[in-house]
């Protein structure tokens, strides 16, 4: 016969002391996974967060810098429509000074257009009032109604905005 000398009531002891019956290991694991992808999330969202602000910042940042630019284009205007009409005014084309105001106001349209400013081309387009101002209406049979048939003025845009709208003669 075995003697009992108390061993197994040990060995039910240290079992108990061990793992206790409430707490399932299982149980820890998916709390410490849940809490991980609640960082994980916490985490994803403060990049994306960042990465908003950093966009909203430039684009501020660009609107400040265009906003500032624009009444410096629009003081330009003048002088160049000052360019047009002497250029225009010249009959001797070939003359080195005439050659030499052209390369000056070829220079001039091409520094603003490589800074967003365009010309709004108007000549033979539809009017629209949201780029064209109407100064003149005239009945004109080579045209078709509401066909734009001279520009007294012409208009600009700085990076898609109208900062003045091209002064036009349309056709009834």
């Amino acid at each position: 016969m075995l003697e009992d000398n108390g061993t197994n009531k040990d060995i039910e002891d240290m079992q108990e002391n061990e793992m206790p019956l409430e707490e399932n290991p299982d149980d820890n694991i998916t709390d410490k996974d849940k809490e991980i992808q609640e960082l994980n999330n916490r985490l994803l969202r403060l990049q994306a967060d960042f990465i908003n602000f950093r966009k909203r910042a430039e684009k501020e940042k660009l609107s400040t810098i265009n906003f500032a630019i624009e009444p410096f284009v629009t003081s330009l205007l003048p002088i160049i429509d000052n360019f047009e009409r002497a250029l225009g005014s010249e009959t001797d084309k070939e003359d080195n000074f005439y050659k030499g105001v052209e390369m000056i106001y070829d220079q001039l349209m091409k520094a603003l257009k490589d800074n967003g400013v365009e010309e709004i081309i108007a000549l033979n387009e539809d009017f629209d009032p949201n780029f064209h101002h109407a100064v003149f209406m005239e009945d004109n049979d080579e045209y078709e109604s509401g066909k734009i048939i001279e520009v007294l003025q012409k208009g600009y845009k700085f990076k898609d905005k109208v900062i003045r709208p091209s002064m036009v003669k349309v056709a009834k």
